[in-house]
């Protein structure tokens, strides 16, 4: 099918991709001439596992191009276009819709009357959101369907590729319901042949699959937080409380590691969304548990800042610390929100010298936190350093050697903020390790001097 994708950042940008690898031929459309330019040359703007050469492969066979918005003469050649533009937060908390609405605007003013073309939003929206856009498009004949994506940072190009399922919100007239729902069959269709789950709906249903989802699994990472919280109250061990709990079929093991809690574009903003849409619609009683699933997710980085001046005696000031971890989460450059560069940022002002390590995102932190020290290589940040936040759980930081380690840094603590690293093993190493909901750890009987007498070998920086 000839289709448009309409907005390519990060959602934009793999479902365009994956789109052209079912077969399809795609456009991509976007207003910043500089991620058109990146992508048509098989550059994604962002990391994402897999995504580079997929991109760089359909690109060079030519099912996916790219342009700079307008493209009022290719949108109306084209049988199906997917809005796929993002809905950033507000001040009030609400989902900013303006990209949302220009795209509509822009197939409205493209789409000849009578087109028979169909509009897939992919977009996150408030519910009520595609009735209202469907009126605007009605004059052009165009069909409105709502398909929600779930991606995961760090996996979006498996999950577009293979999803757990697919949702279509239909309109209520049966006769653009049932083109709607054709054309996302033909578009879906390798998927659908495997096997993928497919559920039709209405508009409404597919908006709230979304929120709701996100909602449950923030809901779920707080309460494993908060659990953390009463645990560090009372010698509990929070690790053990949820293996325990992952047993129970009815729980999962899923989303159960206590930590600094989530961050990124999606949960916090979908969930602060949810809350402002149910105000408007006067049920904002029936998801006031979510501003509690907030509340507890704020706390987590409040709690991480506090262990780290208790370990510094009191103030920061002056302290060498180094936060392992920029990304809101590991396999990503997103640094939205991101839980381990609040705490890196709130030790900074408080007078530490913080050091950032991360695989991908030192980039973004470059630009956007001018007064944080970067190094690439984890060893060589822990140089010096008299406290080190384990804040992101990427592979290479969890794998490190603690013996190693703990020959670079002037003081072996670490902060295990996401409840990773090996306790046992890094307390054998002469550390002493703090993780998160887990009981206080006696102290170190090693300490660096005597390492270093045993073995006075200097560690090549």
């Amino acid at each position: 099918m000839r289709i448009t994708v309409l907005g390519c950042g990060y959602l934009g940008a793999v479902h365009a991709a994956a789109m052209a690898a079912l077969g399809h031929d795609v456009l991509g459309v976007d207003v910043d001439a500089d991620r058109v330019g990146a992508l048509a040359a098989g550059r994604p703007p962002f990391y994402e596992p897999g995504l580079a050469e997929l991109l760089e492969r359909v690109t060079r066979e030519g099912c996916l191009r790219f342009a700079v918005a307008p493209v009022s003469e290719q949108l109306a050649r084209a049988e199906l276009h997917f809005i796929t533009v993002g809905t950033p937060q507000s001040d009030d908390g609400s989902a900013d819709l303006s990209h949302v609405e220009a795209a509509v605007e822009a197939l409205r003013g493209a789409l000849p009357a009578g087109s028979g073309a169909v509009v897939v939003g992919k977009s996150t929206v408030p519910v009520g959101t595609a009735s209202r856009l469907a009126e605007s498009l009605a004059p052009r004949g165009a069909a409105l369907v709502w398909n929600p994506e779930f991606l995961r940072e760090g996996r979006a190009v498996e999950d577009t590729l293979h999803p757990d399922r697919i949702v279509y919100g239909l309109p209520g007239d049966p006769v653009l319901a049932r083109r709607g729902q054709e054309a996302l069959d033909a578009v879906y269709a390798p998927l659908l042949a495997e096997g993928v789950p497919r559920i039709v709906t209405n508009h409404p249903t597919a908006e709230l699959v979304k929120v709701a989802a996100n909602s449950f699994l923030a809901t779920k990472i707080s309460f494993i937080n908060a659990m953390a919280e009463v645990c560090e109250a009372t010698g509990g061990d929070v690790v053990a409380l949820a293996e325990a709990l992952g047993y129970d079929e009815r729980i999962g093991a899923a989303f159960l590691r206590a930590g600094v809690g989530f961050g990124g574009g999606c949960l916090p903003k979908d969930i602060r969304a949810f809350v402002a849409r149910a105000e408007e619609l006067g049920v904002r009683e029936a998801v006031s548990f979510l501003e509690q699933v907030d509340a507890i997710n704020r706390r987590r980085r409040d709690r991480v800042v506090a262990l780290a001046e208790r370990c510094l005696g009191g103030s920061p000031e002056g302290a060498r610390v180094v936060v392992l971890g920029a990304a809101f989460k590991p396999d990503s450059d997103d640094i939205r929100d991101s839980p381990a560069l609040e705490v890196a940022r709130r030790l900074h002002e408080r007078g530490a010298r913080v050091r950032v390590c991360d695989p991908r995102a030192l980039d973004a932190v470059r630009r956007h936190h001018r007064g944080l020290e970067t190094v690439r290589e984890p060893l060589a940040a822990l140089e010096d350093a008299d406290l080190v936040l384990l804040l992101t759980e990427w592979n290479e930081f969890v794998r490190l050697d603690p013996d190693e380690a703990a020959d670079r840094v002037a003081t072996p603590v670490v902060i295990d903020g996401r409840n990773a690293l090996d306790a046992r093993r890094w307390r054998e190493a002469g550390w002493t390790h703090l993780g998160l909901g887990r009981p206080r750890p006696v102290p170190a009987l090693r300490t660096r001097a005597l390492r270093r007498a045993r073995s006075p070998r200097k560690v090549p920086r």
